[in-house]
């Protein structure tokens, strides 16, 4: 298994979201419409990816490799590679009805809260430039307080924040989550269980599972 596995499984739990006409309002909860952590460009989405209530158009461009490559940043070689490795080791399996991968969120979940810190640790390195994590994202703003410390940070030129650099679970991960707040959101939250201690790892685990029920 490779960690980028772990990001793609998360695309599609953001794309199962989105066939949800519900789901339109996760992306404001996940990452309020006046919050940016890095400069502007034309190439990013900025906001909720909506699409239109549950149709096969949705679902035949959705789950492509190419547009999953264009999301993630994840070559499609890549995809393919990680989809058959998920669906071999049960993280992930075709959907019955319409034959699009989905992630299997309960083993998901059982894996990060128990193992992703052993097998992807992460730790804080040196005083960079980049994207706040863990608990300087959104997600966690209202729920985790520095206490004066640098924040967490995944390093990148366009990032407004100072922090420690974090190692990001795959080396896309800033491209992804500047398309996808709730990407942002999933993999802040396992910044935490990998690097947080034992408050922040369950205050984190706690909001996870509610984007894998």
């Amino acid at each position: 298994m490779k960690s980028q596995d772990i990001g793609l499984l998360l695309k599609l739990i953001s794309l199962q979201h989105q066939e949800n006409s519900s789901s339109q309002d996760r992306g404001i909860f996940t990452w309020p419409h006046d919050w940016r952590d890095w400069e502007s460009h034309s190439d990013d989405i900025g906001q909720p990816l909506l699409f239109p209530t549950v149709s096969s158009e949705f679902r035949n461009f959705a789950y492509t490799t190419r547009n999953l490559e264009a999301e993630t940043g994840i070559s499609k070689t890549q995809i393919s590679e990680s989809l058959r490795r998920c669906i071999d080791i049960g993280l992930a399996k075709k959907d019955r009805q319409f034959g699009v991968p989905r992630a299997n969120k309960k083993a998901l979940f059982e894996f990060i809260v128990s193992g992703i810190k052993y097998v992807f640790p992460a730790k804080l390195g040196e005083v960079t430039r980049g994207i706040g994590t863990s608990f300087a994202a959104p997600i966690l703003q209202n729920d985790i307080i520095s206490s004066g410390e640098l924040i967490p940070v995944w390093p990148d030129a366009r990032g407004t924040n100072k922090g420690q650099a974090v190692e990001p679970l795959f080396k896309s991960v800033t491209r992804a989550i500047r398309k996808d707040p709730d990407m942002y959101a999933m993999l802040a939250l396992i910044d935490s269980i990998r690097l947080g201690n034992a408050r922040e790892a369950n205050i984190a685990k706690d909001k996870l599972k509610s984007f894998l029920e």
